[in-house]
């Protein structure tokens, strides 16, 4: 199962926010690149970065940070927030980075991300954010009327690198992910699931890929040390 250490960036800092709130905020470093050399030398083989400010803004707001941090390690990292238009695709494969992720777009103007996928096949993730089962957008800010099984079926078919499920209610609260619906949507859809929000332990790793989780984003437990990056990649990607 792959293993993404997060790294979010809000103001130029690595933080990280509950449940996707941005009045809760805690900050973990002034300096992603930093922080991103550190997770590679700890075993990441890979790194999950949001622009939290452009997951709000609608546009790339931490560009300069995002630019840096792809040019100071040497593994695949893909982005998600603030990537509403083809020439901000453009502009992040650019510049380093392997994969970008779609979540606001996909649901709004679900042709447009279509036709995105088959231009970049592999390039693009679906974002599948949910709050109770419903599609939230816009950096978490608004939620739709569409369920997360209904986004992700839409687009099974296309050529994406992945979806990346996120449970709002539990990113970032330490009490485990939402096992229960992670495993459903990966059984219910054709493309590999990274399971995001709330993983806390080992075991909770362990638990997503007994059920066949692709892979699994891991945040505030990897800075506050309740799982040890190490450990966990050395067995999971052994």
């Amino acid at each position: 199962m792959e293993i993404w250490p997060a790294i979010d960036i809000r103001q130029g800092r690595c933080v990280r926010l509950r449940q996707g709130d941005y009045s809760q905020e805690t900050v973990f470093g002034e300096n992603p690149a930093k922080m991103a050399k550190y997770w590679v030398s700890q075993g990441a083989k890979r790194l999950h970065l949001v622009d939290l400010d452009g997951a709000k803004d609608g546009k790339p707001t931490n560009l300069e940070s995002i630019r840096n941090l792809a040019r100071a390690v040497d593994v695949p990292c893909e982005l998600g927030g603030g990537i509403r238009d083809e020439q901000t695709i453009q502009l992040f494969l650019n510049e380093g980075i392997a994969r970008l992720v779609i979540g606001t777009l996909a649901l709004k103007q679900p042709d447009w991300f279509r036709k995105m996928c088959d231009k970049y096949p592999g390039k693009l993730a679906l974002g599948v954010d949910a709050k109770n089962g419903w599609v939230a957008t816009d950096g978490w800010l608004e939620t739709s009327r569409t369920s997360a099984m209904e986004l992700a079926k839409q687009f099974e078919e296309s050529p994406l690198a992945a979806m990346i499920y996120t449970d709002v209610a539990t990113d970032g609260m330490m009490k485990g992910p939402n096992l229960v619906e992670m495993r459903a949507m990966q059984q219910h859809v054709r493309v590999p699931v990274i399971a995001s929000g709330g993983v806390t332990t080992f075991d909770d790793v362990k638990n997503l890929n007994d059920a066949k989780l692709a892979g699994c984003i891991i945040g505030r437990a990897l800075y506050e040390k309740t799982i040890r990056l190490s450990e966990v990649t050395s067995f999971f990607e052994s």
